[in-house]
């Protein structure tokens, strides 16, 4: 495998407008070719995606998922750049697709990393941090442990970093930057909230055999 420099990043960053990390990884999937790693950009739809990315969003669909027998619900806003694009019937079923993928998610809670809260990440650090099998460790070798595990916790919260269902190999981010090279637009998932029916709810527990027992007495 070849040796992925900072520089060959930069050149392929330079020519693509895509992320650093995507760079990195277009390089590395194609064993530091650049042609090849733009190619695999552009079929990505990385590299259109990260140059459409600081144009405004604002129109888009609010999208329902109900689950079988009506026991889960997902509303879902995904934003794309004109009415146009969001009466398209690619984005329509994207936005639908993105709500199955919440409702198939139940521990992701946010859209993206940069959303979760800043004392939330500090509490997944607390708990980290107090794990038993640190015990002895240096301090600096007991933060990049604990600087992974929380890395790979924060993923786990976000719609985004998940595989998508239909197609594990690929993340929901893959999904919606190949729809913003396939409609020309951006796209962003802005919101979601997921019903669960009776989460929240205190249900009184009761003994079927004691209920019986007693209605049998009453007669």
């Amino acid at each position: 495998m070849a040796d992925i420099s900072a520089k060959m990043v930069g050149e392929l960053r330079q020519m693509t407008g895509a992320g650093m990390m995507d760079c990195k990884k277009a390089l590395t999937e194609t064993n530091g070719d650049k042609e090849k790693a733009a190619e695999w950009l552009r079929k990505k739809g990385i590299a259109s995606a990260e140059k459409k990315a600081g144009k405004t969003a604002a129109e888009g669909l609010v999208d329902s998922y109900i689950h079988t027998g009506g026991r889960l619900g997902v509303l879902v806003e995904v934003n794309c750049q004109t009415d146009f694009v969001a009466r398209n019937e690619a984005f329509k079923k994207l936005v639908q697709d993105i709500a199955k993928q919440i409702a198939a998610n139940p521990g992701v809670e946010y859209v993206k990393v940069s959303d979760i809260p800043a004392e939330i990440v500090q509490k997944e650090k607390d708990i980290e941090m107090g794990k038993d099998d640190l015990g002895g460790k240096p301090d600096n070798i007991k933060e990049k442990i604990v600087q992974g595990r929380i890395d790979k916790r924060l993923k786990e919260m976000c719609l985004l970093d998940q595989s998508y269902i239909r197609d594990p190999n690929i993340t929901v981010d893959d999904l919606v930057k190949q729809h913003i090279a396939q409609l020309g637009e951006n796209i962003q998932v802005r919101r979601f909230v997921r019903f669960v029916l009776g989460e929240g709810i205190e249900k009184e527990e009761t003994n079927f055999a004691d209920e019986v027992a007693a209605q049998i007495g009453q007669k």
